[in-house]
């Protein structure tokens, strides 16, 4: 069943939580450009800057382009433009063009019947003399036209920026805009609102659109049987689009046996929810897994529908897809069924903690169907919203009403917190206020006195949540029916979850053994976390306790000190800021003091599983792996990760071993394409039928099997490097060399030549 293209525009929910419809929430950090919406506004509002004013022997392609430049320079300069004569000709056709002034001419009087009583409309025009001529002329066989002639002599005044845009010629309600407004009537919103929540979506300032309330009023009212129409037609594409999601569903799953989905029926039988998510996704969850971030942010205009994204980090600070839900409200029954399919996924085990935005009804779900679970909301989410309350009604207040909500989010006691909130709530005025009161009520999910020790795995910082907003951007990408939705959806979970991970240098910059020894166990993204630390932690001074904690302190700063609690007999340390028990790396205090002690590497269970280098997402076939010679797969893999653990210290050493690789294969290489070939290697080449099941493809001879993921393999082809133009390069697939995944002479998701590839897979058949 092919799915029809159609438009299917996402946005941000704007319904603010607090559960009043007449309020709405804006987002101060949403970009025009990156908005469909605010595109919009800013194409109908923006002019260049540069725009060179019209002139005599001026060339067009075409008197649309003549006319669009005209209107464009027109608008910037405080009026608007009109066609009023054409010419033709039996050769040419319309070989002549006058655009002219709005105000050019002068009205024509009109005949009163009597008995009938009409408006007497004053008319604008003045008989104004601005104007462009236009002529085609055609040269070399192409057809051209140049401006005959140009005045921009005006008799009347010219009207300001905010004037222009109210002229009926620029009053145009966009496609986009009417499907929107279309939608708000069917929804019995007045109109009065439908304005208000245009302006709300396009993060403008009230009368700022480019069309009037009257214009809409107007367009609602010409529209309002095709607005009947249309409910007809909308309910029916979404019932169609989501049947056709779900036989999608039921297709994948037949091709990918790893692959989950459910769903749920109204009274009606017809689809309410649906959830689904990859088998790579599942396996990921397995390893990073403990802290969960629940997007619920975007919904469908079309469909009606709210879009859930459960998302993760991996050791390289990466976002994973966990999985994905649509529902059709926001109804606390609706974010329990979301939750309970999202366990059931994940094999039954739930998350330690799940960051979510700041909406009521997913709080209770989360209570009701994650007790275990530790609820928590992030300062990217509440400040938009603290901003749409309070930065209007507090007016030049706001920025320190601002700055005292920073203040409370880092209060370290709880009984400080309330004190401080009390005494700002009353500076401020707000007390009485529902937003406060909602805010307050959120208080163990967002301040940090009642989140200490909550494991958020440094999905709380903006690097991090940037990169949600740019992953959601890429999946709603695809403006069409939910079949190709979820098609995108595949496609951005696959390359994200298997995206291959660029080989970093860790320049190390202290002369501590910590450091060098963490370098060989960490990822970069862990490592320089923990090296930032490690550079601080030389700031502090430490006082020994008689019962061996100590106290640390800033050599500058007064306040702030730390406790940190010293059991030798377990090497166990324990900070009193708890950022270990936060990010699970240690913070600057907890390695003060092993420095302090004379540790010259971490004990080992500070190294956490997550953000160690061998926790990989990379495949892996554990039939290759018994089939295998384990003699020599091991000694193989031990020459591999020494001499990638060596080579990576130093610049030097990398490319020293590049260099040499690359001889000695070439060397071996040239002698095996000498040799006979031999007979019986089968080579099974057939791709994967679905984006997220790895398709195991090998080479075999004897024992020995080489297996790729050609799953992903075309998505990286043809590619160059910059600074080797002359080298063809594609993105190492992921290749599992006699069971072990992701080996590419221990360099793993790194970019390497089409030709090195080829070396690095017959070098291990030459040498077996």
């Amino acid at each position: 069943m092919n799915c029809m293209p159609s438009k299917n525009i996402w946005i941000r929910r704007q319904q603010c939580p607090c559960g009043d419809w007449k309020c709405y929430v804006t987002y101060e950090g949403d970009s025009e450009e990156t908005s469909l919406a605010a595109q919009l506004v800013k194409n109908d509002t923006s002019t260049s800057e540069a725009m060179v004013s019209p002139y005599v022997g001026m060339v067009f392609k075409n008197d649309d382009d003549a006319f669009e430049y005209y209107g464009n320079f027109a608008r910037k300069n405080g009026f608007s433009v009109r066609k009023e004569r054409s010419r033709l000709s039996p050769q040419l056709g319309i070989y002549k063009r006058d655009f002219v002034c709005y105000r050019s001419g002068f009205a024509p009087a009109k005949k009163k019947l009597t008995g009938d009583h009409h408006r007497d409309r004053k008319s604008v025009r003045c008989g104004c003399d601005a104007k462009m001529y236009l002529s085609k002329e055609v040269v070399d066989g192409v057809s051209q036209w140049f401006v005959v002639q140009f005045s921009n002599v005006h008799n009347h005044e010219l009207l300001e920026d905010d004037q222009v845009r109210l002229l009926p010629a620029y009053r145009k309600i966009r496609e986009a805009d009417q499907e929107r407004i279309l939608l708000l009537s069917k929804a019995g919103f007045p109109i009065q609102r439908i304005v208000k929540v245009l302006e709300l979506e396009k993060g403008i300032q009230g009368g700022q659109l480019p069309f009037l309330e009257r214009d809409v009023r107007n367009f609602v009212q010409n529209r309002k049987k095709v607005v009947q129409e249309n409910d007809a037609l909308i309910t029916e594409k979404r019932e169609n689009d989501t049947l056709e999601l779900l036989e999608a569903c039921k297709v994948t799953k037949e091709a990918d046996e790893d692959f989950v989905y459910d769903f749920t029926v109204d009274e009606n039988d017809k689809v309410e929810h649906i959830a689904w998510s990859y088998g790579h996704s599942v396996e990921a969850y397995t390893m990073f897994g403990d802290a969960v971030y629940f997007d619920t942010m975007y919904q469908s205009i079309t469909y009606g529908m709210v879009f859930g994204a459960w998302l993760g980090i991996d050791n390289h600070g990466r976002i994973v897809f966990f999985g994905c839900v649509l529902l059709q409200d926001e109804a606390p029954r609706s974010f329990s069924w979301a939750l309970q399919t999202f366990v059931r996924f994940m094999r039954g085990r739930w998350p330690q903690t799940i960051i979510t935005d700041l909406d009521p009804g997913l709080r209770d779900a989360i209570t009701s169907k994650l007790p275990d679970s530790k609820h928590v909301i992030s300062l990217w989410n509440i400040f938009p919203k603290v901003s749409s309350w309070y930065s209007v009604s507090l007016g030049s207040r706001y920025a320190e009403f601002r700055s005292e909500l920073d203040v409370l989010y880092r209060v370290e006691s709880t009984e400080g917190f309330e004190l401080q909130w009390n005494q700002m709530i009353s500076i401020y005025g707000v007390s009485t206020d529902k937003h406060i009161t909602l805010l307050h009520s959120f208080r163990a999910s967002w301040a940090l006195c009642y989140m200490r020790g909550c494991f958020v795995a440094r999905m709380g910082t903006t690097d991090y949540l940037k990169s949600i907003e740019a992953f959601l951007k890429g999946v709603f990408s695809t403006q069409t029916c939910l079949r190709s939705f979820f098609e995108q959806v595949g496609i951005s979970a696959t390359f994200q979850n298997q995206a291959c991970r660029e080989m970093q240098y860790m320049h190390t910059k202290t002369c501590i053994p910590i450091e060098e020894n963490a370098r060989s166990i960490l990822t970069p993204f862990a490592f320089n976390a923990l090296q930032h630390e490690l550079v601080l932690a030389m700031q502090y001074a430490v006082s020994e306790m008689p019962n061996g904690s100590c106290i640390v302190r800033h050599f500058k700063e007064i306040d702030g000190e730390r406790l940190v609690i010293w059991i030798p007999e377990d090497e166990h340390v324990h900070c009193s800021c708890t950022e270990f028990e936060s990010s699970g790396l240690l913070c600057r205090h907890s390695l003060r003091v092993f420095i302090l002690k004379n540790y010259f590497h971490l004990p080992d269970k500070y190294y956490l599983n997550r953000w160690r280098r061998e926790t990989s997402l990379d495949f892996y076939d554990p039939q290759i792996a018994q089939n295998c010679d384990d003699e020599w797969y091991q000694h193989y893999q031990c020459l591999a990760e020494t001499l990638f653990t060596e080579s990576s210290l130093t610049k030097e050493r990398s490319e020293y071993v590049q260099r040499e690789v690359t001889t000695h294969l070439t060397r071996i290489l040239n002698e095996v394409r000498n040799m006979p070939e031999s007979e019986g290697v089968a080579m099974d080449l057939t791709f994967s039928p679905a984006g997220g099941e790895f398709q195991k493809n090998r080479w075999k001879t004897g024992n020995f099997s080489v297996a790729y993921r050609l799953d992903i393999l075309p998505m990286y082809t043809c590619k160059r490097q910059q600074g080797m133009p002359n080298q063809s390069m594609v993105k190492s697939p992921p290749i599992c060399l006699v069971g072990k995944p992701g080996w590419k002479w221990g360099v793993r998701g790194d970019i390497v030549p089409v030709a090195m590839l080829d070396l690095l897979l017959l070098i291990a058949i030459a040498l077996w």
